[in-house]
């Protein structure tokens, strides 16, 4: 055989092999790009892992544009809490409600202002009464701590009556303060200052 034949053919031999080696490299690489993000895509399916694009709802902008509700002023008739079976309160039910509480705390005013001056006079009194035998010491004292029984009961009576009213004005006139259930509009309309439903009223009088 000629040595230059055999030459050439080593030569082409060779780079046949160095091409189809660089192609065979290639496509491995392309191989394992696409098992490599095959692989990252059923990683993420599995761990739940996604790429997250902020976007506007159409329940977000409406709440952005929606202004906050501004407080009630006064009670809507129809809207207090009544227990079931009860019907709804009425406009006229709500005004003698209003009515009757402004009145009970007008005279509990006037009450606790009639106490205080009784008590400042005994005060007086007790001050100037050097001379008094036991018998009218002992009578002033318990005259002095009578009045300031009355005057402490109504000063609670009136904190009740104006937080009635205001329990009217906002619209939570009628819930229990306890359990927040509905105290009732027939115990309401018997006791407006009610802060109790009968269940928690009961509770609280049996721990008494």
């Amino acid at each position: 055989m000629d040595t230059r034949s055999t030459a050439g053919t080593a030569r082409t031999t060779a780079t046949r092999t160095t091409a189809g080696t660089k192609k065979s490299s290639t496509g491995t690489k392309k191989s394992a790009a696409k098992k490599a993000k095959a692989g990252a895509a059923q990683a993420a399916e599995q761990t739940g892992a996604t790429t997250v694009v902020a976007k506007k709802t159409p329940g977000t902008a409406t709440a952005a544009k929606r202004a906050v509700p501004k407080a009630r002023v006064a009670a809507v008739p129809g809207e207090l809490a009544v227990r079931p079976g009860e019907d709804p309160w009425t406009p006229e039910e709500v005004e003698e409600a209003r009515t009757e509480l402004q009145s009970e705390a007008a005279r509990l005013s006037d009450e606790i202002t009639s106490t205080e001056q009784a008590l400042a006079g005994l005060m007086r009194d007790s001050g100037d009464g050097a001379g008094d035998d036991d018998a009218d010491t002992g009578t002033k004292n318990i005259t002095r701590e009578s009045e300031m029984a009355l005057a402490a009961n109504a000063r609670e009576m009136l904190i009740q009556t104006e937080r009635a009213l205001g329990k009217l004005d906002a619209g939570t006139y009628g819930l229990c303060e306890n359990c927040g259930n509905p105290i009732g509009k027939a115990r309401m309309q018997a006791f407006p200052r009610a802060t109790l439903c009968v269940e928690c009223k009961q509770k609280q009088e049996r721990r008494y």
